[in-house]
């Protein structure tokens, strides 16, 4: 079971922190605060992922936003997968990973970003990277 990852709940909360900023600097908006809970919460258990299912509906909302603002697939239109290899050279992805990303949920496709950066040996992340660079 994929969970979303801290680094994820630390994206959101920037994103609304600069969607929603303190009215006072002070308190904090409605998004912004349920998932810095959440994100306190990780950090006090020293934990790396909260479960999806069992997030506060208002944080997995504020997450569902921010999740709605990143590129849905890591696609490169470089599929070596359908060449036969088992990982995708273009984007990282294994041949499985490819063939369900139509129905994998959010936290499971974050799950995969977050794997494929990290290993960031993907043509993504190098031969073709400065091409979709500003």
């Amino acid at each position: 079971m994929a969970g979303i990852h801290i680094t994820d709940i630390e994206s959101a909360i920037n994103y609304w922190r600069h969607r929603e900023p303190s009215p006072d600097g002070i308190a904090l908006p409605a998004p912004t605060r349920a998932l810095a809970e959440v994100y306190a919460l990780l950090v006090y258990y020293h934990e790396t992922e909260a479960d999806e299912f069992s997030m506060p509906p208002q944080a997995l909302q504020a997450w569902m936003d921010w999740y709605q603002s990143t590129p849905d697939t890591p696609c490169i239109a470089i599929c070596s997968t359908s060449q036969g290899d088992e990982e995708c050279k273009g984007c990282g992805r294994t041949f499985e990973e490819v063939q369900l990303w139509p129905q994998m949920r959010p936290a499971e496709k974050r799950s995969t970003w977050r794997r494929i950066t990290l290993e960031s040996n993907a043509w993504r992340f190098n031969k073709y990277a400065e091409r979709a660079a500003p």
